[in-house]
Formats: C-alpha cells, sequence, structure tokens
C-alpha cells in the first residue's frame, strides 16, 4: 500500500497542526537535506511518487519504467512556513524549466514536480507557479497535480547527506544557506537571521 493514504490525509487536516507536501526537486537527496533546514520543516521522507508500478525500488524507478519521480514528503507547520515561503525555498534549488534533467542527473525520475493532498493548496500553487513564470522566458516545467500515490524509499536513501556528509549533491551548497536563514513573520519579510536585518520577499531573486 502506499505511504500516503486519505486517512492519513484526513487525521492530518482535522487533528494535527501540520499539513503536507510532496516535492520532487531532481534527486531527492539534496532536495531533503535542503527542505528540513527550513524552520517550520517538521519532517522530511523521501520517496517515489506518482508510480505506475506499486512499492518500486530504487532500481525500478531508475530504467523509467514506472514512471515514478524521486520526491520528498514535506511534513510543516504552515504557521510558521506558509506553503508559499516553502514553495518560494523550493525553486531556489530547481531549474523550473528543464525537463527531466536537474544538474547531472537526467532521467524521468528527476523531473520537478509539486504534488498536493488537501485541493485547497491547488490555488497556492497556481499562484506560485504563475509568479515564478514571471521570471523566465522559457516555459516551467513543473508538474503540478494532486499526488496519486507515494512509496517510502529503502532506508539507505533517507536523510542520505546527514548520515554521509560531502556525499553527492546537485544543490549548490549556498543554497543551504537560505533555508538556514528562513524565519516567517506577518509583516512580509521571510527571512529573518538574528544576525543582520530582515530580507523582504524580493530579495530572494537570484
Amino acid at each position: 500500500m502506499p505511504f500516503y493514504s486519505l486517512t492519513l490525509h484526513y487525521f492530518q487536516t482535522f487533528f494535527m497542526d501540520t499539513k503536507t507536501i510532496y516535492l520532487a526537486g531532481g534527486c531527492f537527496w539534496g532536495a531533503e537535506h535542503f527542505l528540513k533546514m527550513i524552520d517550520g520543516v517538521e519532517e522530511t521522507t523521501v520517496g517515489y511518487a506518482n508510480s505506475r508500478q506499486a512499492s518500486p525500488s530504487y532500481q525500478e524507478v531508475c530504467t523509467g519504467n514506472t514512471d515514478a519521480v524521486e520526491c520528498v514528503e514535506v511534513r510543516y507547520d504552515p504557521e510558521r512556513v506558509p506553503l508559499e515561503d516553502l514553495l518560494r525555498l523550493f525553486f531556489k534549488i530547481i531549474d523550473p524549466t528543464s525537463i527531466d534533467r536537474q544538474g547531472e542527473d537526467r532521467g524521468r525520475q528527476y523531473r520537478t514536480g509539486i504534488y498536493y493532498t488537501d485541493p485547497c493548496d491547488e490555488k497556492a500553487v497556481r499562484e506560485s507557479l504563475g509568479r515564478l513564470s514571471q521570471d523566465y522566458t522559457a516555459p516551467i516545467a513543473v508538474e503540478a497535480m494532486p499526488l496519486q500515490n507515494f512509496y517510502t524509499a529503502e532506508e539507505y536513501h533517507q536523510d542520505y547527506l546527514a548520515k554521509n556528509p560531502g556525499g553527492y549533491c546537485h544543490v549548490p551548497q549556498g543554497k543551504f544557506i537560505l533555508a538556514r536563514q528562513y524565519k516567517h513573520d506577518s509583516s512580509g519579510h521571510i527571512f529573518a537571521p538574528a544576525d543582520r536585518p530582515a530580507e523582504k520577499p524580493e530579495d530572494l531573486a537570484e
């Protein structure tokens, strides 16, 4: 059975203060390491989303035959990191115009995507992608759709970079600073490191 289920979704929606979003940003080692550094992210799990085959292995996903995508399940506190902020940060570690490739990693499993389980999140996702498209002349290639399924990856892949410092990562090291500095407040500033003035959202632009 997929790790994700409607039962889990409704339990989180009505009885917990956290929400869940599924983000595909190329190799899930670096994407997870970045996302889990963000204040407000409670838990991350890497796995395979939207697979045509039940419970695929890493080797099966790499063949491209399953159509699964390497993905990070992100459980977060929307009071500490609103979805719009989380996506703005996520966009910093991907090339949103690249098709089936991020960094040196190529293949269908490395496509980018945002997969939601709460229909109420669709509006925020679409609006975030709309704002992102204004910064590019090429079409945005990031998928945006409801999650079909999610299968947890092998233990070897969970928290890979935490267990293997210096291991392969397609995300530039400087990007991790953005994740560590993030702090949300109601004034519209999304970065507020203690040792320097807060930056406004537009300061996130490359």
